[in-house]
């Protein structure tokens, strides 16, 4: 048997989609001391067709016969969130860590069962909020909290607006991510869990939210306009606003404090800009090809023997989960 400093983990996707093309998928072979090893998805061609493009050795066209694959020592679960806690469960049960798409499940009760059922068996779970190993947030965490160049923080205000797409208008192309009964809700599920992620990561647990949620376009079922405000336990507040069929785009998260501002946005990899007492400056930082390669190598370097080395857990993706409920509670209660 290897030593834990000397194992590659061999990985094996479930739902081996479009996220998995460019995002994540090629990582998991760049990574030191990773390899991946099978994917599955439903429909055995485009499985092997991933496969074949990919160089993966192994393929399957069901989720069982990939946890079980002896060549598999950790799993991906990259399907939608309605699927998420099922994928989770089984692998769990079978002893193997995963690290799941975000959002984490369907609501932060779906979460709960993944946390529990991974603390009963000691099976390590992270999630795919990668935003928080990605080299633009660290300046953005490096100017606040070591250059403290805004002073102590007090507000945070994030706003992301985008024009309605074509595809979420076309009857012949539903799309899943404003399907709630698949993705737990509709594009604020989707890209605002990513932003309320990173801010937990910046400043804290948010310990009280309360917010409105509408559908002013009425392209689909799911909401695609919210509104709430937030508080930290660290004591500092925060408003939001999510507009997905606006005239344009428009992302921007936004610290106040007591000597300056720090604005940066959550997608993309625009400029940091500061303003304070000195003037403005603009910190450019670039993603990476494969944007969750980053944190691959942490929950990589924390499968092999270095704990706490993911910044990504269940549990701060549970937190995540929870604040979304209690966004969206009354818009779900009404629909």
């Amino acid at each position: 048997m290897k030593d834990a400093n000397d194992r590659t983990i061999r990985w094996g996707i479930i739902g081996c989609g479009n996220v998995t093309e460019v995002k994540s998928g090629p990582a998991f072979g760049k990574v030191a001391h990773s390899a991946l090893a099978a994917v599955m998805r439903r429909d055995g061609a485009k499985a092997r067709d991933y496969a074949q493009r990919h160089g993966v050795p192994r393929w399957h066209d069901d989720a069982a016969g990939l946890i079980a694959d002896d060549s598999v020592d950790a799993v991906y679960v990259a399907t939608p969130p309605s699927s998420h806690r099922a994928y989770a469960l089984m692998s769990i049960a079978a002893g193997k860590p995963v690290y799941v798409e975000k959002p984490m499940a369907m609501n932060a009760g779906e979460c709960e069962d993944i946390i529990r059922a991974a603390r009963l068996a000691r099976v390590p779970v992270f999630v795919a909020y990668y935003r928080r190993a990605l080299p633009r947030f660290a300046k953005v965490r490096e100017l606040l909290f070591e250059a403290r160049v805004i002073g102590t923080p007090h507000i945070v205000n994030t706003v992301l607006h985008q024009p309605l797409h074509p595809r979420y208008t076309d009857p012949a192309a539903r799309h899943w991510h404003v399907d709630p009964a698949i993705s737990g809700g509709g594009l604020f599920m989707d890209l605002g869990c990513h932003t309320l992620n990173i801010l937990d990561w910046l400043f804290g647990p948010i310990v009280s939210a309360r917010g409105h949620a509408g559908n002013r376009a009425g392209a689909y079922a799911a909401e695609d306009t919210v509104a709430m405000s937030f508080a930290f336990d660290n004591g500092m507040l925060g408003t939001g606003l999510w507009n997905f069929c606006s005239y344009r785009s428009y992302d921007s998260i936004e610290v106040i404090g007591n000597q300056g501002r720090l604005s940066f946005a959550t997608f993309g990899d625009g400029p940091i800009r500061l303003e304070n007492a000195a003037g403005t400056q603009a910190f450019h930082v670039d993603n990476p090809v494969h944007i969750q390669q980053p944190l691959i190598e942490t929950l990589v370097a924390e499968l092999r023997g270095q704990p706490g080395a993911c910044p990504s857990d269940a549990e701060s993706a549970a937190r995540t989960a929870w604040v979304m409920d209690r966004v969206m509670q009354d818009y779900r209660a009404s629909h």
